[in-house]
């Protein structure tokens, strides 16, 4: 059931519902396959029966219907994947995150000037002790997927050892040497993100769409690690076997100055 939280300007929709009230907000024909979604924003009070939108809806949908840079973020971890995101329109900026098994995800206003500080909180970014010392791992593709593979087994299994069999399963798959240090990372590792920029602008004198993204590990007491290959952005499923893996251990100001570095300029936007 959507809801609204109007001292803090936020609201929990699912999918259809936001879909719902994007079609009603430009003006445009509700599917009949939709008709339950619109019924539940009815009886939460978010429209009527005109079609017509709350008054609370309109910074959300001004921006959600013509954003400027959309920022999407897919973080996987033991309870799945996850899609959080950022829309930044003219006026304001609008955040979503979803929960673990919730169909619904909370959308929120945002005050522009926390936009980079909002994405490192999308993250879980933790302050950091010093520099991380330098470090790099490197694999292929099809060894890791072994070793994560192998974790989500060892998961479901009580009593078992996760880093003696991940480093069991990344030895038979090839990564011998590897295979003590990199099962570290994969038991320890809180989430594998990857957080995706993009806006209308020029790209080599034409028009179009233009991307910037960036992936880490998050390792928790083991730090913060860039993935530096497959290099982003990356097409869903792009990756083979036998493609480069390789992650390099950052401090938590690098993170941050990756998350920066993701978003377009003015100039850049004027671009468009």
């Amino acid at each position: 059931m959507p809801s609204f939280d109007v001292t803090r300007s936020r609201f929990r929709l699912s999918d259809d519902e936001v879909f719902v009230l994007a079609q009603l907000a430009t003006g445009q024909q509700v599917p009949e396959s939709l008709a339950a979604a619109a019924a539940r924003l009815r009886d939460a009070g978010l429209a009527n029966e005109a079609g017509e939108l709350s008054a609370l809806l309109l910074p959300l949908m001004k921006t959600l219907v013509h954003p400027s840079v959309i920022v999407s973020l897919e973080a996987g971890g033991r309870q799945g994947v996850l899609h959080h995101g950022m829309l930044i329109g003219d006026e304001h900026v609008v955040c979503h995150e979803t929960w673990p098994g919730q169909e619904e995800a909370e959308y929120r206003l945002v005050e522009p000037r926390t936009v980079v500080w909002t994405l490192a909180d999308l993250i879980a970014l933790r302050q950091s002790d010093g520099d991380a010392a330098e470090e790099v791992v490197e694999t292929t593709t099809g060894v890791l997927e072994a070793g994560l593979a192998a974790l989500e087994k060892a998961s479901s299994t009580p009593g078992a050892d996760e880093r003696v069999l991940v480093a069991e399963a990344l030895r038979a798959a090839g990564g011998v040497e590897i295979a003590p240090r990199l099962a570290e990372l994969i038991v320890e590792l809180r989430s594998q993100w990857r957080m995706t920029a993009a806006w209308q602008g020029a790209q080599e004198g034409a028009q179009g769409v233009v991307a910037r993204a960036a992936a880490a590990w998050d390792c928790g007491p083991l730090g913060y690690w860039l993935r530096e290959l497959p290099a982003e952005p990356m097409a869903e499923g792009a990756a083979s076997e036998g493609d480069p893996f390789r992650l390099r251990r950052v401090a938590a100001k690098r993170i941050w100055q990756e998350l920066t570095a993701l978003l377009p300029d003015a100039a850049e936007l004027a671009a468009s």
